[in-house]
């Protein structure tokens, strides 16, 4: 069995990695990870793909350390984060996807579409979506 996470190294995807490892605690389940910080549509700079290594590093360090199962998976080219979340959950024996959600507005939601929205609404299995405190 296993959880699937998007992550981001945001306060959202903070939240949402952290319920995804006491959800897979709780059910003694994998965590699957699935790096969404650089889609096609999003540019980026090295400063953020170096905090995003950065914060890539840090995780997997506390995930050995608990030693906790885990799979890492980093998309790459011209990828969608729905579509690969949506892929990796897609694996036999997935419980659960874990999001964290942003606050937006509904014009920004129309104009750049929402990943969380596609995979509420495109998953074959329960998905919990999470808000980042503050």
């Amino acid at each position: 069995m296993s959880i699937v996470v998007g992550f981001l190294p945001t306060p959202e995807g903070t939240a949402a990695l952290d319920a995804a490892r006491r959800e897979a605690s709780a059910r003694s389940a994998q965590l699957v990870i699935v790096n969404v910080a650089f889609p096609r549509h999003g540019l980026h700079h090295q400063e953020q793909e170096d905090a995003n290594n950065a914060a890539l590093e840090k995780l997997e360090a506390e995930l050995r350390a608990a030693g906790m199962s885990y799979d890492l998976i980093h998309p790459v080219g011209d990828y969608d984060p729905a579509e690969e979340i949506l892929k990796a959950a897609d694996a036999p024996g997935v419980e659960l996807i874990v999001l964290g959600l942003r606050r937006r507005t509904p014009v920004g939601k129309m104009l750049l579409g929402s990943t969380a929205q596609r995979v509420l609404l495109q998953s074959d299995c329960p998905v919990l979506a999470v808000k980042a405190n503050g």
